[in-house]
């Protein structure tokens, strides 16, 4: 069977969404499961996501044999400008006599081959909450087409191959090869979706969620660098209402200079290793494409606190900024950690001081399970009074006169 092999065209200032490489393989997949279960083809396939949203996707190849089906759907990545926007995705699933469900890795999905990426070297790039929700959708199947319903899992398993027959190439516009993942693409996705990277419309929607914050009087306006830490931020402040979280993504100056245009009294900064990184280093805009984490760098960190030589090379040579973390929780040494959370704490201060502004400060290192692994807090300092200047909301003049809310002399790495 073959379908339209065609994604709608994207729209550079469009805001479409779409869905990631983990809601494609887990669509594949479960369309397979279903031809090889009940012997017919779903027209159509409902998957869940994640974030507990359903999708629906139409399958463009299908072929099947004795014990096994294959699927594969075209990745539609909205208008946002992702390199796999096109690709297919594709999964081989075989009945075998082993109960339960394996999923691996085929052509053109990479393979990973250095540490720190939190997957185990020589495994698949098939990341853990894709890998999740491929399973979830294979039970889903199982459900839905085999006579037993979910018992048949426990007398058969299902093998999930998983392909990306151009991910290869596809890799090469990638920096999977830096971080020492090799021969094609990882399968990615947190919440399912693709949002566009409308740089303008994000920006916004980050500026906004701080104002609304800081109108409804927040105690403080907790700032976290995604969804996980965000979710991890509100269990270290219970008390707080949901309208005091915000999660700023990349960027950090504009919610900073929010914060200070709206007289915010006592703000706290959450996030994960790699960013709290790129923030100690002096980056406002955190992007991964635009600003690295420099290995250099934290290998001085940590002869500055007196760290083991041999942390400290093992640091000059890490992959990513998470390997940094396990590399100082193998070596049982926190001060380095300590001390990237004291000089990104230090990073925002200027960067209000800059903005004339002045506010209790926090800052927080979490772990990848929300485990808090180093913070520094900071009152607010004696400052004179300024004038009252354009109060209207940060949004609107950013509308109206985009160089009054952002200027244009910022450095380089504040900018996109």
């Amino acid at each position: 069977m073959m379908a339209p092999n065609s994604v709608p065209p994207r729209d550079k200032k469009g805001q479409r969404t779409g869905y990631t490489t983990g809601s494609n393989a887990a669509a594949a997949a479960k369309a397979a499961v279903i031809a090889l279960l009940s012997g017919r083809w779903p027209p159509q396939v409902m998957i869940t996501l994640p974030i507990g949203e359903t999708a629906t996707m139409t399958p463009v190849e299908t072929a099947q044999g004795e014990g096994w089906a294959s699927c594969c759907m075209i990745k539609d990545a909205g208008d946002d400008p992702d390199v796999t926007h096109g690709a297919r995705i594709c999964a081989v699933v075989r009945r075998v006599p082993n109960a339960g469900i394996s999923i691996e890795g085929g052509v053109g999905v990479g393979r990973v081959t250095l540490p720190g990426l939190g997957l185990p070297v020589g495994g698949p790039a098939i990341n853990p909450a894709p890998r999740q929700q491929i399973a979830d959708n294979v039970r889903d199947a199982v459900r839905e087409a085999a006579p037993g319903g979910v018992d048949f899992l426990e007398q058969f398993g299902l093998e999930i191959l998983i392909s990306v027959p151009d991910g290869e190439r596809i890799a090469q516009r990638t920096l999977n090869a830096r971080l020492g993942i090799l021969g094609g693409i990882s399968i990615l996705g947190t919440s399912g979706k693709v949002f566009p990277y409308s740089t303008a419309a994000w920006r916004a929607s980050v500026i906004q969620a701080v104002e609304v914050a800081a109108r409804n009087n927040a105690a403080k306006v907790v700032m976290s660098t995604g969804g996980r830490s965000e979710k991890y931020a509100m269990r270290i402040f219970p008390e707080l209402p949901a309208v005091a979280f915000v999660e700023l993504s990349i960027f950090t100056g504009d919610a900073l200079k929010t914060c200070v245009v709206h007289e915010v009294q006592a703000a706290v900064f959450v996030g994960m290793i790699g960013k709290m990184v790129k923030t100690a280093q002096g980056h406002m805009q955190t992007h991964v494409a635009a600003n690295q984490v420099d290995f250099g760098f934290l290998a001085q960190v940590c002869r500055d606190v007196g760290a083991p030589v041999d942390l400290v090379e093992a640091v000059a040579a890490a992959n990513t900024g998470r390997h940094f973390l396990e590399l100082c929780q193998e070596h049982r040494q926190i001060a380095p950690l300590q001390r990237i959370v004291e000089l990104a704490q230090a990073s925002c201060l200027r960067f209000i001081a800059a903005q004339d502004g002045a506010m209790a400060f926090e800052t927080i290192l979490v772990d990848f399970d929300g485990a808090v692994l180093a913070r520094t807090s900071a009152p607010k300092p004696e400052q004179p009074a300024l004038p009252s200047g354009d109060r209207r909301p940060l949004i609107e003049r950013l509308a109206s006169d985009p160089s009054r809310a952002y200027a244009d002399d910022a450095p380089p790495e504040e900018q996109l």
